[in-house]
């Protein structure tokens, strides 16, 4: 397998050389404006075209998700050492929550919840990653990143190169039955722009979401200093890799909505959390609306410029030309577009940086509507 193509866009000159190195579908050339979307759909006709659903069943799992987050939330600080996570099952309509002891099942379905016992709790997973994160250098190029996935109670490691993976792991202390070596083709690499379009420089970025005083978007757009136009500001605060955040300075006038490339917009309401499983509904420059579901949160991603934390991973699809914008469940911001791998032809998986880290670096305020 090839090394994965891991890729940061920034100024014009950047593009070029990277254009040259990785092909035209590495980058978006940054004097080509193609932000005319592919697919003009709103939300819910995004989630009827990508999760297969009508109308009707879409608006329900809106509802159904909000309720569970709410639920996972109050359930995470019930339950304590005893909480080993939770994921929105979208046959049942319902939020299944993991406990090590049995003796939570009460306290699970008085929230409405279904009960899974397993043997590891979240904690301990999250130890497992950390052990992995700490030993990021020596990760094997095939590896594309790693995760928790709470259903299966293990921590996921998709690879192309399995028997490295394993290695790798074994080495980092982790135990092999908490671990499951997945075979995999992933590439991720940052992408560009997305949402409404900004620039900087020759190169053009994407807002992800308004907060008073400005807006956030992915850190790999530009670094702290560097100058926005259309709308003019500063980027304020940036970081990346590590994270893939950043906080951009503006005096313009920047609504709390998301553009949903079909004419109209979808109002921001809160940031609340969704729950594994949910769907989860993207808006970018070049491919429009695009939904698919939560597959983990807290995952690592391995990008040629070094690794990113705390991801969330999805399985909606994204192309260059859509990074930094807005991850949306219903109506409560959930990330700004970090990078990927595949695209909306064949379909792929795109990481989010998780807003409220953003919001909660930089002290922010999201602006609601």
């Amino acid at each position: 397998m090839n090394t994965p193509k891991r890729t940061l866009f920034g100024s014009l000159a950047a593009a070029a050389v990277l254009a040259t190195a990785f092909g035209s579908q590495a980058i978006a050339a940054p004097s080509q404006d193609d932000g005319a979307a592919s697919s003009k759909v709103g939300m819910l006709g995004a989630m009827q075209r990508d999760l297969g659903l009508t109308k009707t069943q879409a608006t329900d799992r809106l509802a159904s998700e909000a309720k569970a987050a709410k639920a996972d939330k109050t359930l995470e600080k019930a339950l304590g050492a005893d909480y080993a996570g939770s994921w929105y099952d979208a046959k049942a309509g319902t939020l299944v929550v993991a406990v090590t002891d049995a003796s939570q099942a009460g306290t699970v379905k008085a929230q409405g919840a279904q009960v899974r016992t397993v043997e590891r709790s979240a904690a301990e997973l999250d130890g497992y990653m950390k052990d992995l994160d700490a030993k990021q250098a020596s990760a094997p190029s095939t590896v594309a990143g790693w995760y928790v996935d709470p259903a299966a109670n293990k921590v996921v490691i998709p690879a192309g190169d399995t028997a490295a993976a394993a290695s790798f792991a074994k080495k980092a202390g982790v135990p092999t039955s908490a671990i499951e070596v997945e075979r995999s083709a992933e590439q991720p690499k940052p992408l560009y722009q997305g949402g409404d379009a900004y620039y900087i420089s020759n190169a053009r970025c994407s807002i992800g979401f308004a907060v008073n005083g400005g807006f956030v978007t992915a850190g790999h757009c530009g670094s702290q200093g560097a100058a926005t136009q259309s709308p003019s500001g500063t980027f304020a605060g940036s970081s990346f890799p590590g994270n893939d955040y950043a906080w951009v300075r503006s005096s313009a006038t920047i609504t709390g909505t998301v553009n949903n490339y079909s004419g109209g917009s979808v109002a921001v309401r809160g940031s609340q959390d969704a729950a594994v499983g949910s769907s989860i509904c993207r808006s970018g420059s070049t491919t429009g609306w695009h939904c698919g579901t939560i597959q983990a949160r807290n995952s690592t991603v391995n990008y040629s410029q070094g690794s990113v934390y705390g991801l969330i991973r999805t399985s909606v699809c994204a192309e260059p030309g859509d990074s930094g914008g807005s991850a949306i469940t219903g109506n409560q911001a959930q990330g700004v577009t970090s990078g990927g791998s595949g695209n909306c032809s064949s379909g792929g998986t795109t990481y989010f940086q998780p807003v409220n880290e953003i919001l909660s670096a930089y002290g922010l305020t999201l602006k609601t509507s």
